[in-house]
């Protein structure tokens, strides 16, 4: 079996057998994704991240309908009703949906109106007309008039409705109206009567209809979750004259009363039966796809914002503005650590500017800080310009950062345990202040549906949704590693092959025994083990250690090679990280082992390129226009900065310094055809762009983006 899934993957994902059923292997020995993706590349033939999650998923998937098929086969048998042909064609299918036509025949029942007419001894009648000869159906039916069957009429009704689920349950006639649905069925969607205002929101799908192959992801969830909430009726047509002339072809084969009788159990079984039953089934697929698409986006912009770029480790002031409650300040030293927090209130009704400066200067001035971290909530565009124009004795560069989630976390058990003596405006503040600094290590803090850079992400399945998200956190994580020495025990549960007990007991250790001098000091964590270490050790880093690669991703199983080429070149290890010239001595063709392929060593020759650089960019300040703060002070034909704080599949949200976000269409992204977002921009991207569109009751902006 196991052979037999490896194949089918292969060909499902376009790779070799070999790579497909190797990487199976590293996964049931308890491999991580990630570390299979950087360090086994010989085993998988250089698989990354997303083709290692697809083939996991996919033997999953194909593990499930295997049990489906024991369960239905079981079922069968039990019934005495399996044939050679019947155990074939089951053993040979692994499409679900063939697998259940196949089984809805001998599928247990409720009390169905043909089990009732079964029940009443009407099957023999029903055989009789099907085979549409008997020119007399009416005489016939006379036979059966007993117990509950009071009339030859109720007879026929009776036959009629075994008619109509035998043909409801037939494969071919399933096939039949899946292809229409499949091919010409039309999404429509109304607002239901007399809730037209409570559907005000949705007033975009109050009368749709379009192709359901066409209707994009958003749009059906959207239109999905307006009939969840009872203001919107969505139904999926297919071609009913279609549907109904290929299945008369398919039963009814004469014109006599028996041939009529048929011709209206058919039109029943399409109508009570077939139609419903395959309306259900797409609009569970189209539901299915609609999730799988708004997951991909999902996943792919909370990527991008945990990858953002980070102000690294220095001393910063987190600041959450507002109004009537003051600005919640509070300051870090470059290990994120709080010093000190307090109020100051720069704006009406209290306003008392002065203060508030003199407050600042004196906290810039203490606690030596090179950068302000604002929260881009209420009041932050006035409290920016309340900064610029102040003068302080240090250069300290002002960054606008997203508050979306900090809320969720300043209430959460991770932020009590971290500061317990603190409320959630100071923890709030601490947020915004770390997010600034290093946005990986404090975003994973948050459950990402809080984090906002989603669709309709209530709408999805939350079971898919969080695997796609948390495996996304794994990868972002891993891809960037973290310093051992500083990293929370949170932050370091993501790590692979490490879990909330292990990575607890890592920061306990660290508490005990003070700062690790190697990574093979993790050997002396408790329930550390050997197995353990092998998928954590690359991730983790150790700037200073007493080991040079110990700071790099070099895996420390890959140690020996690195010294080996240090000793044929008759140098160090840390003279051969800090010179160019001498790595360009190095040949890698001399190092290749039966375990040491070249990607490795080409793996290897690169982190010594770059030994404990963060992957992510610089950081750049954001500096929105000075006149712009509110959507009345927006005009038609304005060209504005702005930064990208949310990609779908329709368009790119952007933050133009007010607290309604504009929408840059799909249409209005390029002056040529994309299909994806991603092609142009990307998330926490810089950008120019024109207003064209101000609907100030919907509070909608619509934007295009300009050239740079």
């Amino acid at each position: 079996m196991t052979h037999l899934f490896s194949r089918m993957i292969a060909a499902w994902v376009g790779i070799s057998d070999q790579q497909v059923s190797k990487t199976l292997a590293l996964l049931n020995d308890g491999a991580t994704i990630p570390f299979i993706s950087r360090y086994r590349k010989e085993a998988t033939g250089g698989l990354d991240e997303v083709q290692i999650e697809t083939i996991r998923s996919q033997h999953e998937k194909l593990q499930e309908t295997a049990k489906r098929k024991e369960t239905i086969i079981g079922t069968i048998e039990e019934q005495g009703k399996m044939n050679p042909e019947l155990r074939k064609r089951i053993d040979e299918t692994w499409d679900s949906t063939v697998l259940e036509d196949l089984y809805l025949p001998y599928k247990p029942k409720r009390k169905t109106r043909a089990e009732v007419a079964r029940q009443r001894g009407l099957e023999p009648l029903a055989t009789m007309l099907m085979l549409q000869r008997e020119a007399h159906p009416e005489q016939r039916a006379t036979a059966y008039v007993k117990g509950e069957v009071k009339s030859a009429s109720d007879a026929l009704k009776g036959a009629c409705d075994i008619i109509a689920e035998q043909v409801s349950e037939n494969e071919q006639a399933r096939n039949i109206v899946r292809t229409s649905f499949a091919r010409q069925g039309m999404l429509t969607c109304k607002v239901v009567k007399g809730k037209e205002t409570e559907a005000s929101k949705f007033r975009d799908y109050f009368s749709v209809s379009e192709p359901l192959k066409r209707c994009s992801s958003h749009r059906l969830l959207a239109m999905r979750r307006g009939e969840a909430e009872g203001v919107l009726r969505v139904s999926i047509i297919p071609d009913e004259e279609q549907c109904n002339e290929r299945l008369e072809r398919q039963f009814v084969h004469g014109s006599n009363s028996s041939c009529r009788l048929v011709s209206e159990a058919v039109e029943d079984a399409y109508k009570r039966l077939l139609k419903p039953s395959l309306e259900t089934e797409f609009a569970s697929l189209s539901k299915e796809r609609a999730d799988e698409e708004a997951i991909r986006v999902f996943a792919n912009n909370l990527k991008q914002l945990l990858l953002a770029s980070p102000l690294g480790q220095k001393r910063v002031m987190g600041i959450d503005p507002g109004f009537r409650t003051g600005c919640k300040v509070v300051c870090l030293d470059a290990q994120g650590n709080l010093l000190h927090n307090e109020n100051i209130y720069p704006h009406p009704p209290v306003q008392r500017e002065k203060e508030a400066f003199t407050k600042l200067a004196n906290m810039i001035d203490t606690y030596k800080i090179d950068a302000i971290a604002l929260g881009d909530g209420t009041a932050s565009r006035e409290t920016e310009a309340f900064l610029q124009r102040m003068k302080f004795s240090r250069d300290v560069k002002v960054f606008v950062v997203s508050e979306q989630g900090a809320s969720i976390y300043s209430a959460s058990k991770i932020a009590r345990d971290e500061f317990p003596e603190y409320d959630v405006t100071v923890r709030g503040a601490v947020s915004i202040a770390r997010r600034l600094m290093d946005p990986l290590a404090e975003l994973v803090k948050i459950d990402a549906k809080s984090i906002g850079v989603g669709q309709y992400q209530h709408d999805v399945d939350q079971t898919k949704l969080k695997r796609a998200l948390d495996q996304t956190v794994v990868n972002c994580v891993n891809q960037v590693g973290v310093n051992l020495n500083t990293a929370s025990s949170h932050l370091l549960t993501y790590i692979s092959g490490l879990g909330p007990q292990l990575a607890q007991n890592i920061v306990n250790y660290r508490a005990e025994h003070g700062a690790f001098t190697s990574r093979q000091q993790l050997m002396k964590v408790p329930r550390m083990g050997a197995k353990a270490f092998e998928q954590c050790a690359g991730f983790l880093r150790i700037p200073g250690g007493t080991h040079p690669l110990d700071n790099t991703a070099v895996h420390p199983e890959s140690y020996h090679i690195v010294e080996q080429m240090a000793k044929d070149l008759q140098c160090t290890v840390e003279e051969l990280i800090a010179h160019k010239e001498i790595r360009q001595k190095i040949e890698p063709k001399r190092y290749l082992s039966p375990t040491v392929g070249m990607p490795t060593l080409q793996y290897i020759l690169q982190e010594l390129e770059k030994p404990g650089r963060d992957p992510r960019g610089p950081l750049k300040v954001m500096e929105f226009e000075k006149g712009v703060r509110t959507l009345s002070d927006l005009c038609e034909g304005m060209e504005l900065p702005g930064i990208v704080t949310n990609i779908t599949n329709f368009g790119v949200f952007v933050n133009i310094g007010i607290k309604e976000n504009g929408l840059i269409h799909l249409s209005q992204l390029a002056n040529r055809y994309i299909s994806n977002p991603n092609e142009v921009v990307a998330i926490h991207q810089h950008v120019r762009v024109k207003v064209l569109t101000i609907d100030v009751e919907r509070k909608r902006i619509g934007l295009k983006l300009l050239a740079e």
